[in-house]
């Protein structure tokens, strides 16, 4: 196998034909006495996506493992090879909290929040996105294909690509892209196309982010662009909608297994076996329409649409970001709406919300999915949204009404759900009271043509479409059974 000039003077290091490359590894923070490590399951997101893919496609996984200072030496989990890149706390603060957090964020997400601009963070995103591509460069074996997500990590094709000119790298956002005239208001937009042109092949979630970026492309670096394919140079970068998907399987047979419908039935009794029960997980964001989601329901509570007795609320927001600022002040928002709430609505031993804010294993989850008559996932702005998927593969009962933003990218492929418009207080109200009050047959038929369109459309089915697009050798698909 040849050897790159990166590589020289380098300590041997395994490699991989399939590198993922994140800003994240995809473990838990702690390492247990035995060194073993676990996987981080979080609601939604990218580790839900690509974990059942990575179990049974021996890879490297390239990321950041938490904490600042020397990237600690790590062991397999799962079997997949877990190569971490050292972030220093000015990292941290410039590169993820600053340019990625508080500039790219809120752009993408239709500028929900003002963003920030500062050229040391751009310098924090140039210096952390190159050790990325490095560390990739390390990794990888000759030939091999690398998918790179999100972004945090832009940059990265365009460097891989001239430090590693014989990879096949993809690149895949799990987030909306934007349209072109929030985009323009970047000072580095230029560079991040450029970055993003470095993969023979760039993902989207909906067919609309795809076509923002083939105008962008032309507009800003005058390339010639369709919806499908962006000439540079001598190559031809292929560009798509590939939307992310969960393992249907996998949470079906969860949710069915004795003990988490026991769990369920317990935790309805602990709710005080109230004749409904709403649900929303998400993370502390300002994105995920939290806010307005409670003022909807207090405004039905006022008007005597909702009682306590009746109907419980069930909020989990798992905190994020915590450091940026934006974000301590909507935990403090929220929080403030739920005491104000449940002082002004609730009864002794009966809240008119249940606000919890810790993580909760994949068991708990699927319990709290399976007592939800309806589950709220109301995002002013959303890439996908995994939960929503999850919470249809998890009614093996073919119960359940799922309450879904317009703007959220699983609308597209879950269009029986109860639509919304997030930022429509009174549409809001009435879509909630629609899904509490329909009638059970109404309920089934939708929930089971939402369950039959997510057994096709599955994970693998996801990484079957994006790789049989990059990986035109097939090797990685035979790895999958496909």
């Amino acid at each position: 196998m040849a050897v790159t000039p990166l590589l020289i003077g380098m300590p041997e290091m395994r490699q991989s034909s399939l590198v993922v490359v994140a800003n994240r590894l995809p473990i838990n923070d702690n390492v247990a006495l035995d060194g073993a490590c676990e996987w981080r399951r979080s609601p939604g997101g990218l580790v839900s996506a690509l974990h059942p893919l990575l179990r049974h496609t021996p890879a490297t996984w390239v990321g950041w493992a938490g904490g600042t200072g020397p990237a600690p030496t790590l062991p397999d989990v799962d079997g997949v090879r877990m190569h971490t890149v050292p972030l220093s706390s000015e990292d941290l603060r410039d590169h993820y909290e600053g340019f990625a957090n508080a500039t790219l964020w809120p752009i993408y997400h239709d500028a929900v929040e003002q963003p920030e601009h500062h050229r040391r963070w751009w310098d924090a995103y140039q210096r952390v996105n190159q050790r990325f591509a490095e560390a990739t460069a390390q990794v990888a074996e000759q030939g091999a294909v690398v998918w790179v997500q999100d972004y945090h990590l832009q940059l990265v094709p365009g460097l891989l690509r001239a430090l590693r000119p014989d990879l096949r790298i993809g690149f895949f956002l799990h987030v909306p892209f934007p349209p072109p005239e929030l985009f323009m208001q970047l000072p580095r937009r230029a560079e991040l196309l450029h970055g993003m042109l470095g993969a023979d092949l760039v993902g989207f979630q909906r067919a609309q982010a795809a076509h923002n970026f083939a105008q962008l492309v032309t507009k800003v670096l005058g390339l010639p662009a369709t919806d499908r394919r962006i000439a540079v140079e001598d190559r031809i970068v292929r560009i798509g909608a590939f939307p992310v998907s969960i393992d249907t399987a996998e949470m079906a047979a969860l949710a069915d297994r004795p003990e988490v419908a026991d769990r369920a039935r317990r935790l309805r009794h602990d709710l005080g076996s109230p004749e409904q029960v709403i649900l929303s997980v998400d993370r502390m964001d300002y994105t995920k329409g939290i806010e307005q989601r409670l003022k909807a329901y207090s405004e039905l509570l006022e008007g005597g649409h909702v009682k306590v007795r009746d109907t419980v609320l069930v909020q989990v927001a798992v905190p994020s970001r915590e450091r940026v600022g934006q974000y301590q002040i909507l935990r403090d928002r929220v929080e403030r709406e739920v005491g104000r709430i449940n002082g002004e609505f609730g009864r002794v031993g009966e809240p008119a919300i249940h606000y919890l804010t810790q993580p909760f294993d994949r068991t708990e989850l699927a319990a709290l999915y399976r007592i939800a008559d309806v589950m709220a996932v109301t995002p002013l702005r959303d890439g996908m949204n995994l939960v929503a998927k999850e919470y249809v593969a998890a009614r093996v009962d073919d119960a359940g009404a799922l309450l879904l933003s317009e703007f959220a990218g699983a609308a597209a492929e879950l269009s029986q759900a109860y639509l919304v418009n997030p930022h429509d207080l009174e549409g809001l109200k009435q879509g909630l009271l629609a899904a509490l009050r329909a009638e059970p047959a109404d309920v089934r038929a939708r929930m089971q043509a939402m369950r039959a369109y997510l057994r096709e459309h599955d994970i693998r089915a996801w990484a079957r479409s994006y790789l049989s697009t990059l990986d035109q050798s097939g090797l990685l698909l035979t790895r999958l059974g496909g």
